[in-house]
């Protein structure tokens, strides 16, 4: 009799203790844990902190400014945030949008052939498949600060004495271009990382970041800069595996309309970290 009297008890608060279907229904996705200096995804995708800074833009003077001094600029990145590591791959890319569009197929290169509203587009499926909205492009700046990897310098690696010749040379240890790339992307993070981590921030692919093409301010000190939709291109950086070395510089940017596709465009996820 007293080993019923337990068993009816026992059942009697599990049933009082345990919340109902529909209430575990409606619990609010929870955002992914990840570790302080790095993260990996439901499809593979990892990212490294990036943490806030700044770095200087140089802007020589010009005929048309009317000003004798180079003017530099100081941009800010306020918040820390994450980066991919890599560029997205096709197998990453085939994973959420369920097709290949790329040219250069290999499940480790690249995406590419991909456009600005492509971009969006996996970024919007990828925070639904994840239940949270912490996926999007990064900013020129925010991509800047992270190739010049914690530097000031156009090449983090590169010295002022260098010579084209020797800037060439020293970037084939860093980036696929056309020096080196033999005609076609190459599976990512086969070349030495910058400072941070983060691999092909030079070359392999061109990556769409979310400004628009304005130019660049040239005030003192400039804040979490993003530029605004005054004109219908939309930002490239980065270089490809067809570029000269010239097209390397941090500061060097392209440009493209928000639908353009070729088999020099790929793109690189930011993780907001709120």
């Amino acid at each position: 009799m007293q080993k019923k009297v337990v068993l009816y008890l026992t059942l009697f608060v599990l049933c009082c203790v345990r919340p109902p279907a529909s209430s575990l229904a409606a619990q609010p996705a929870v955002p992914p844990q990840h570790d302080p200096q790095a993260y990996t995804n439901s499809i593979g995708m990892e990212f490294v902190r990036i943490p806030a800074g700044s770095f200087t833009r140089t802007f020589p003077a010009t005929h048309e400014t009317n000003k004798d001094q180079t003017r530099h600029s100081t941009f800010i990145i306020s918040k820390a945030f994450y980066l991919g590591k890599y560029q997205v791959t096709q197998e990453q890319w085939a994973a959420v949008m369920g097709t290949n569009p790329s040219s250069h197929k290999g499940q480790t290169k690249p995406a590419e052939t991909i456009s600005w509203n492509d971009a969006h587009e996996f970024i919007k499926r990828l925070n639904a498949r994840e239940r949270h909205q912490r996926y999007r492009l990064p900013t020129e700046a925010e991509w800047e600060l992270a190739a010049r990897g914690g530097t000031d310098d156009p090449l983090f690696f590169m010295k002022a004495s260098m010579t084209r010749e020797e800037a060439a040379d020293a970037l084939e240890a860093y980036a696929w271009f056309g020096k080196n790339s033999g005609g076609a992307t190459r599976p990512v993070g086969q070349k030495k990382p910058n400072p941070y981590g983060l691999h092909d921030m030079y070359g392999n692919v061109w990556e769409w970041v979310q400004d628009w093409y304005a130019e660049m301010p040239t005030d003192r000190e400039i804040k979490d800069y993003c530029g605004s939709a005054e004109d219908a291109l939309h930002v490239l950086r980065g270089g490809c595996w067809v570029c000269g070395v010239e097209l390397f510089l941090s500061g060097n940017r392209n440009h493209g309309l928000a639908d353009k596709r070729n088999s020099h465009i790929g793109v690189r996820i930011a993780f907001s970290m709120d």
